[in-house]
């Protein structure tokens, strides 16, 4: 069984719709690990794109995030731009836990709903639980990760097309410092912000910039009308 397994089981088991589980430390969105089906992705990727968000939140402060109304008024001054894209992708209440040993963090599991509502105590604790399994079963791969990749899978057995994402906008990411001439962190900024301003996919943007189909500008300028 793997981390991403546990992903699966528990969607069924907690009474949810559906999941995402990714890698990640020190706060961040991390590399998508598992996703079980397109609106998990949206929700992951959303959350990477705008830098804001219930799993960002809790991989930072180590504790649960549960937000049993994505359309409240407390939650949409909590993430005011995650919260009205969750909503129109799908998604009503949202549960995140982070993967999480002492001092070490491996990541965070993501559950939603398409209707309101809080866990229940039983639901609840088994989220726990799996929450709990697939941190143990993350951090063995990533100690086992030394031994060599397998086939068809990327980095801790990353699906590979959830890979190939990641590698693209890493690259894509590396690109940008060159021809903008800055460092990572503002190179990321741009990419996410090009992607939000003219609502496109993150993966999408990357991928038009690793293939040369799109270059962006040093100006501040986002719209298409910016391209080079």
């Amino acid at each position: 069984m793997s981390a991403a397994d546990v992903c699966e089981a528990a969607v069924p088991a907690v009474g949810v719709t559906g999941a995402w589980l990714s890698a990640a430390s020190r706060g961040e969105a991390g590399h998508l690990m598992q996703v079980t089906n397109a609106v998990s992705e949206q929700l992951a990727e959303l959350q990477l794109t705008l830098g804001e968000g219930p799993t960002l939140d809790a991989s930072a402060s180590g504790g649960p995030v549960l937000v049993s109304d994505l359309g409240s008024a407390e939650t949409a001054g909590r993430w005011p731009v995650f919260a009205r894209a969750a909503v129109q992708a799908g998604a009503a209440a949202i549960f995140v836990f982070p993967l999480q040993i002492g001092a070490i963090r491996a990541g965070a599991m993501g559950l939603y709903r398409v209707r309101p509502g809080s866990l229940s105590a039983a639901e609840l604790g088994d989220a726990l639980v799996f929450a709990d399994t697939a941190t143990l079963l993350l951090l063995d791969s990533a100690g086992q990760a030394g031994a060599g990749p397998q086939a068809g899978a990327g980095p801790v057995g990353q699906p590979e097309d959830l890979a190939r994402h990641r590698a693209e906008i890493d690259q894509a990411t590396g690109m940008l410092t060159e021809q903008l001439g800055v460092g990572i962190t503002d190179a990321f900024a741009r990419l996410r912000a090009y992607a939000y301003v003219n609502d496109l996919r993150l993966a999408d943007v990357a991928r038009d910039i690793v293939a040369r189909r799109l270059r962006l500008s040093p100006d501040p300028d986002l719209s298409p009308d910016g391209q080079t």
